[in-house]
């Protein structure tokens, strides 16, 4: 029961940070995982990639109350374009994953995770709609390239990859950022059934058959919180992502939720990367 209760209420915060940022919060449920319930790397991975799929589903429908429907199927060549990059480097990201050493893997996760860090303090976007990046045969290319990379980085630690995919619909098809969040739910959900699929023919994946509980109630505790977060702050939240004050804090403490993972007190960011393959599992 202390194992269940954990799980939810470690949900439930997740759940209040995410909706902070208008994210599902796994970039900070990967690290409680590993370290507070002591899930091994790959594990952690696969159970935090069962736990998005969960959020980005529940979120879909809800989000047609800020974006319509129609203006979607409008952006439709967006989510195709990105789509083609995104699901083979899910497969790809997902197959590297079960095929690197646990050391390297708790190393690459420990990096992927200082770049979320610095994506939040540093690459947040709150601008309007504008002009896109490139035109030409150029856009459909450097989309499918950009959505490669973030099918590989959101499989290996089982995220959604809203962090990547909203600021790459803004930048590269001069997007609003309030339709961009949108299309990155269309566009994450099929990307992550994908990686999904691939991590189902690894003999680890038997940790979602043992946990199916453990992961429907903390699942439960971040819709739960993040969606209740969304509606009584709903403004508030907002105003603090475009301010440029919450999400750099939040990019500072998912740095500091490293240090857990790694058990190494009292090292620099760097050494604790390169360190966290030694940690005894």
């Amino acid at each position: 029961m202390k194992r269940e209760v954990a799980a939810f209420t470690g949900g439930a915060a997740i759940g209040i940070l995410g909706g902070l940022i208008g994210l599902g919060g796994a970039e900070f449920r990967l690290p409680l995982l590993m370290e507070g319930f002591r899930f091994a790397a790959l594990e952690a991975v696969m159970l935090n990639k069962a736990m998005s799929i969960m959020v980005v589903a529940f979120a879909l429908p809800s989000r047609a109350q800020a974006v319509p429907f129609h203006t979607l199927v409008s952006h439709a060549g967006v989510v195709i374009n990105l789509l083609c990059g995104t699901l083979i480097g899910a497969w790809v990201g997902a197959g590297w994953a079960t095929q690197l050493k646990s050391q390297i893997l708790y190393r690459v996760i420990a990096l992927l995770l200082v770049a979320v860090a610095l994506v939040l303090m540093l690459g947040h976007v709150s601008s309007p709609a504008s002009s896109p990046l490139f035109t030409g045969g150029i856009l459909p290319l450097a989309g499918a390239i950009a959505g490669f990379f973030i099918g590989v980085f959101a499989s290996l630690i089982g995220v959604a990859g809203g962090e990547l995919l909203i600021p790459a619909i803004v930048l590269l098809y001069g997007l609003d950022v309030k339709v961009a969040g949108s299309l990155s739910l269309a566009i994450s959900l099929p990307t992550m059934l994908t990686a999904f699929t691939r991590y189902s023919k690894d003999k680890s994946f038997t940790v979602i058959r043992q946990n199916v509980g453990f992961v429907l109630i903390m699942a439960g505790g971040v819709r739960h919180r993040n969606g209740r977060r969304r509606k009584a702050v709903g403004g508030g939240s907002r105003g603090c992502f475009d301010s440029g004050l919450g999400v750099p804090s939040l990019g500072l403490g998912l740095q500091d939720l490293e240090a857990p993972i790694i058990n190494l007190g009292g090292c620099s960011m760097v050494d604790m990367i390169w360190r966290l393959g030694d940690v005894g599992r």
